[in-house]
């Protein structure tokens, strides 16, 4: 018995027919690609949009620096773990008023152990009183004169910081901007003389170095005692 020949099959797969037209099962299948194409362009658009209306993500909150321990106050720790968190505050809060008297009479009582305790080593030194608003003019007065050139020893060099004097100047100023209308005649008048004197001085020093520097060869200005 002959074997029988297999039969072979042949698909036609080519778009075109041999009279040049396209073929329609091509066409079909073109048609149906076009529509998965703009399918998956539509899907990708969709996720697109969504991914766009997404609320943004909420940073992540930054924990609280640690509370200081104050060492004068017993419930001062609590009272600021107590209060909230003012990170996005400009400026921090400042003391309550509690932790502001505790601290005050913490500090007076350490002061006072201080004095007795050099009273008890020194009986014959001065004792010092309160500080007063004469007593802060007067520092920061003796503070800008130095840096003028005052307390210059005889035979030497004036050692004149001006930037330095010019900034307790200019602190003076401000403090007498800030504590307008709530001094003292007598307190007015220190601290408008002084601020006069220094303001001559500086101007002084600062016209005499600008001569010095036209004229090399002209005397320096004089030491100031």
């Amino acid at each position: 018995m002959a074997d029988k020949e297999p039969q072979v099959t042949f698909t036609d797969r080519r778009k075109i027919s041999s009279d040049g037209e396209i073929r329609p099962e091509a066409a079909a299948q073109s048609e149906a690609d076009r529509r998965e194409a703009d399918r998956r362009d539509a899907e990708r658009q969709e996720a697109a949009r969504r991914e766009a209306e997404k609320p943004p993500a909420r940073p992540t909150a930054v924990p609280p620096a640690p509370t200081p321990i104050n060492a004068f106050a017993g419930k001062s720790a609590e009272s600021h773990a107590a209060q909230p968190d003012t990170q996005d505050s400009a400026m921090p809060e400042g003391p309550t008023a509690q932790e502001t008297a505790e601290s005050h009479a913490a500090y007076r009582q350490t002061t006072q152990q201080l004095d007795e305790m050099l009273r008890a080593k020194a009986p014959d030194s001065t004792r010092l009183g309160p500080v007063s608003f004469e007593h802060l003019v007067q520092s920061m007065y003796m503070t800008a004169m130095m840096g003028l050139g005052a307390g210059t020893q005889p035979g030497e060099k004036p050692r004149i910081d001006l930037m330095g004097a010019r900034q307790t100047i200019d602190l003076l100023g401000v403090l007498g901007e800030k504590t307008k209308g709530n001094l003292s005649a007598d307190e007015q008048r220190l601290l408008e003389s002084a601020l006069f004197e220094l303001r001559m001085m500086f101007l002084e020093i600062t016209n005499a170095i600008a001569r010095n520097a036209a004229n090399p060869g002209q005397q320096p200005p004089p030491k100031r005692k």
